[in-house]
């Protein structure tokens, strides 16, 4: 089969950097493939009794676009808030409408604030002999085959020994992916998507999260291969696709916050945000509390700028208790030039030249924190889809506790003071053996 592949497969060398995690600037219209409506601020509001989304409406001067009153019934997991969409010339400082609604309110940038992305090294030209039975072709008549090229990185974080590990690949989880969108008619995900009522395109306005653009531009592809990383890790998951960021790889924080939400909502248990923003979003960070109050897991990529400290939501672990930050490393264990660092980071994961479908039948290498992400929502996704010996809280401690101690190399000695890579680099097999059955 590899030999086919080789013969079957053209590598042509693309150059290609967004910064992840990084702030675009604002756009004076909508971006392209942009349908849904934007506006510039965003203001998280706490409910009380008795309100209305027209009374908060009429008081804050913009327009409501979510609103979820669960949590302010003593007992129930949500986060009793609504979020209010204004634009420049009805926006009030958070002060003046805190005072005019007597509660705090935090408003908040709400345009492109968050990026996701990372390098594109290279493509294959597509063939559906890549794509055995319907779906990505690791498991072919039965026997392991990985993507050849990703070989050594499987290697790395045991990934065949952990599929051994968790015969049931991840069967029966949901892995909610919000990004780019998918390529929803690549043959990699025959057969490995929720149902189409899960799905939602906060950018397109409807319900379909189809990644948009030309290969080798801005964030195009970038979605299609973070959800392809997770499935060559647990085949049999379930992915659920959500569209926050456009062609051009920015996305608003209303969009990332309600995704969120949504996910939660409509059966996911893991959560994966390969994108950032250098600024801590108020209504992203209430969103990721009230799931992982339901249980549901989040990993985050921690950004790719090369410096001490950790892109949103990833940097918030602090506040926000079992968030898992992920950062990126190479095959040799060595932090990755462009992978950030902290005290807050939790894990590291190899994410450089990752191989993972691309959209038009294609496959393609990135590599960033977005692609070591994944790989930590992908090891969730195999452990939940096996009987637990610990419960679901546990497993973002024991992910990390299980991790390759990573610093007695030479080369990251520099980060081993205060732990700035985390416990270590993924180790698939190890986490099994402390989380499973």
């Amino acid at each position: 089969m590899t030999s086919t592949l080789t013969r079957l497969l053209l590598t042509v060398t693309v150059s290609l950097l967004t910064a992840c995690g990084s702030t675009p600037s604002s756009q004076a219209g909508d971006r392209p493939g942009q349908a849904a409506p934007r506006y510039d601020y965003l203001a998280t509001v706490p409910l009380q009794i008795g309100d209305t989304a027209t009374s908060v409406q009429s008081a804050v001067g913009g327009t409501v676009v979510a609103w979820d009153n669960s949590g302010c019934v003593s007992g129930l997991a949500g986060s009793c808030q609504a979020l209010v969409g204004m634009n420049s010339t009805s926006s009030l400082s958070a002060q003046s409408l805190g005072n005019k609604l007597g509660r705090p309110v935090a408003v908040e940038a709400n345009k492109d604030q968050f990026s996701g992305g990372g390098v594109l090294t290279s493509t294959m030209s597509g063939s559906l002999a890549i794509w055995a039975d319907g779906s990505l072709a690791i498991w072919a008549d039965g026997h392991y085959a990985p993507i050849p090229q990703n070989s050594n990185l499987w290697n790395t974080v045991h990934l065949q020994q952990a599929q051994g590990l968790a015969p049931h690949l991840g069967a029966g989880v949901t892995v909610a992916v919000i990004d780019t969108g998918l390529d929803l008619k690549h043959p990699a995900f025959a057969g490995s998507l929720t149902d189409p009522s899960t799905w939602i395109d906060y950018v397109g306005g409807d319900a379909v999260p189809q990644d948009e653009g030309t290969l080798g531009v801005g964030g195009y592809g970038h979605g299609t291969n973070v959800a392809g990383i997770i499935l060559q890790i647990a085949p049999k998951a379930k992915i659920m696709p959500i569209r926050v960021l456009g062609p051009d790889g920015s996305g608003d924080v209303v969009n990332v916050a309600n995704a969120i939400t949504w996910a939660g909502a409509h059966g996911a248990n893991v959560i994966n945000l390969s994108l950032g923003s250098l600024s801590d979003s108020p209504a992203v960070r209430n969103a990721i509390s009230a799931v992982l109050a339901k249980h549901v897991l989040v990993t985050s990529s921690a950004g790719n700028s090369n410096i001490a400290t950790l892109t949103f939501p990833a940097a918030n672990p602090l506040n926000v208790d079992g968030l898992v930050s992920v950062g990126s490393v190479d095959s040799q264990d060595v932090k990755s030039a462009f992978s950030n660092y902290s005290q807050n980071l939790r894990i590291v994961a190899p994410g450089e030249n990752v191989y993972a479908p691309a959209p038009g039948n294609m496959m393609a290498a990135w590599s960033g924190t977005s692609q070591a992400a994944p790989m930590a929502a992908g090891a969730l996704a195999l452990a939940l889809g096996e009987p637990l010996k610990v419960p679901v809280s546990n497993l973002e401690g024991i992910l990390q506790n299980s991790a390759f101690n990573i610093y007695t190399n030479p080369l990251n000695s520099r980060f081993a003071n205060n732990q700035l890579l985390g416990n270590g680099r993924l180790d698939l097999s190890a986490f099994l053996a402390q989380s499973i059955q």
